[in-house]
């Protein structure tokens, strides 16, 4: 789910790279179109550590996305609204893609991601 890319922030309605190795946010194939269009807007990821910080602008794909929020919490705690701002049908659904890193119980902690669009990354060069 997260494929090491390059942290973008907005400086001065310019981007530009951070120093340092750090990580795009990146989204299951089937995923992405909805990130893109704002309909998901929460993710929940079994790190070690976050890979993202608060306010930071990263690309996903073909937009910038801006983290708005980050809590550590155990998969029990995941609400049908948030299961809903995830894309996923159900928790078991939600369970499986989470657990690439390790198997995710109820008590497992987990990082939930809450996002939004910033705009889409422009591909063009001039």
């Amino acid at each position: 789910m997260l494929a090491c890319g390059e942290h973008v922030r907005q400086i001065a309605g310019s981007a530009s790279a951070s120093g340092g190795h750090n990580c795009g946010v990146q989204f299951s194939v089937d995923l992405r179109e909805r990130v893109a269009d704002g309909t998901i807007t929460v993710s929940y990821r079994l790190w070690s550590r976050p890979k993202v910080k608060v306010g930071g602008v990263y690309r996903s794909g073909s937009v910038m996305i801006e983290i708005d929020d980050i809590d550590l919490l155990p998969f029990s705690s995941i609400t049908d609204e948030d299961l809903a701002r995830t894309g996923e049908p159900d928790l078991e659904t939600l369970r499986r893609r989470a657990a690439h890193a390790g198997p995710i119980h109820d008590d497992t902690f987990l990082y939930r991601v809450e996002f939004h669009v910033v705009r889409q990354h422009d591909t063009t060069r001039t």
